[in-house]
């Protein structure tokens, strides 16, 4: 088999263990999913799967890694059409808390994720991805002058474990979709505290 088939054929098998992981994990859980499960979807072996991953553990990782990446590119994309620095920050507030809705967000990074590796290693996950991008908007808005100077690192854990706090609310049963719309508002009134205005 020439290389390129095989790198593909690498490549083709990685995606559909990360897509049918992702999947199975999102709607029953990282507990009530087994490896052979996964294999069996995937329609590989475990001789394919444990090629590419070390076992289910490093398997979570690569999906949770992938899904908050995603949520931080959207945050991010929100955030950039403004063109306002305080409009930045607000909608990308905004905009995390509404990506948190998302069942499938909610299971894997908000539930599973701290539960599965460990408060520690799941911030450290968040800090490299949403984390930084709120560090680097809160830094504009001091540069600014529309927030008083202050350390950043302290007040961007305070807003990240706020807005953490809140997707994990709005990913419990007993919410109504209402209820993102009273978080947002809620978020604003928040944000607008800090203002020098």
């Amino acid at each position: 088999m020439p290389a390129r088939t095989r790198a593909q054929q690498c490549a083709n098998t990685r995606a559909a263990l990360l897509h049918e992981s992702r999947r199975l994990f999102a709607t029953r859980g990282y507990a009530a999913v087994g490896l052979a499960e996964i294999v069996r979807a995937a329609g590989v072996t475990k001789g394919a799967l444990y090629h590419h991953f070390a076992g289910k553990l490093e398997l979570f990782r690569e999906v949770l890694a992938q899904v908050q990446q995603e949520v931080a590119d959207s945050v991010a994309r929100t955030a950039d059409a403004e063109t306002d620095p305080w409009a930045r920050l607000t909608a990308g507030c905004q905009a995390f808390l509404a990506a948190s809705t998302a069942p499938e967000i909610q299971r894997i990074m908000l539930v599973d994720g701290p539960a599965v590796l460990g408060w520690t290693e799941w911030r450290a996950m968040d800090e490299a991805g949403s984390a930084r991008h709120l560090a680097e908007a809160l830094t504009e808005l001091i540069e600014a002058g529309i927030i008083p100077p202050q350390p950043v690192a302290p007040l961007t854990h305070l807003l990240s474990g706020a807005m953490n706090e809140a997707a994990l609310w709005l990913a419990s049963s007993a919410v109504t979709p209402e209820d993102l719309t009273a978080t947002q508002t809620a978020l604003i009134r928040l944000l607008d505290g800090m203002r020098t205005d």
